[in-house]
């Protein structure tokens, strides 16, 4: 058996962070997507020097950083250059992913949870995943926690939800569901029981154990060259 991969989803206003933090307490492993999508276009790396070739130096600021906003506002409006830029973040992207999933698995974690804010649009990583979490509040209080939480009008906070696929719809495609409709204790309630549905199995056990005889190899190996060189 071998570490597994949860992906985890929501909707805008849906809670997805606040059940992200009760994760971390637990100790999980959460890889955030949106966070690492940041970190590949910072200056000077590839992605970066790829988008300032193709959408020009308009779009950086003073700093020469890339500004998000303007960024959003060409692809909002231009599917062809939204997957443009899809080309260029997404391998980039994949890739750290990958790097920090490899860092789990040797640390002998179970699972390793992807935090993907489109998992259920994109449908692409979803078959990596073993399980799909989706953090779900009902419709009603969606459009009331984006009203207040962003101070948007109801029409404006309603156009934002359109623009995801429906909490309801992203329900029926995950294998488990947090419902965060009501209140805190409620949700952490909810996801105690997820951790240790997930954590229950001694099955990882030789994972771990190969993962550290491979790591307690390798150190034995640069112990005996830097012998052999030093000598």
């Amino acid at each position: 058996s071998t570490m597994f991969l949860v992906g985890l989803s929501g909707g805008i206003a849906s809670g997805k962070s606040t059940v992200v933090a009760v994760l971390r307490e637990l100790g999980c492993a959460v890889i955030d997507a949106d966070v690492i999508a940041r970190e590949v276009v910072q200056p000077h790396l590839k992605a970066y020097r790829q988008i300032v070739r193709y959408f020009g130096t308009e779009i950086l600021l003073e700093s020469g950083e890339i500004n998000r906003e303007a960024l959003g506002n060409i692809i909002f409006s231009h599917p062809e250059k939204r997957q443009l830029l899809n080309s260029i973040t997404h391998p980039e992207i994949q890739k750290e992913m990958l790097k920090q999933i490899l860092k789990y698995f040797v640390l002998g974690y179970r699972y390793v949870i992807l935090d993907i804010p489109l998992l259920f649009e994109t449908n692409r990583l979803t078959k990596f995943m073993k399980y799909t979490v989706l953090v779900y509040c009902d419709p009603p209080t969606q459009l009331a926690r984006l009203m207040k939480r962003n101070g948007l009008s109801q029409a404006e906070a309603e156009a934002r939800i359109a623009c995801q696929l429906p909490l309801d719809e992203k329900r029926k495609l995950a294998s488990h569901v947090i419902d965060n409709s009501g209140d805190r204790e409620s949700m952490r309630r909810q996801v105690l029981r997820l951790h240790a549905r997930l954590e229950d199995s001694l099955d990882f056990l030789w994972a771990r154990l190969a993962a550290g005889t491979v790591v307690a190899g390798l150190g034995g190996l640069v112990y005996l060259l830097l012998r052999h060189f030093m000598s």
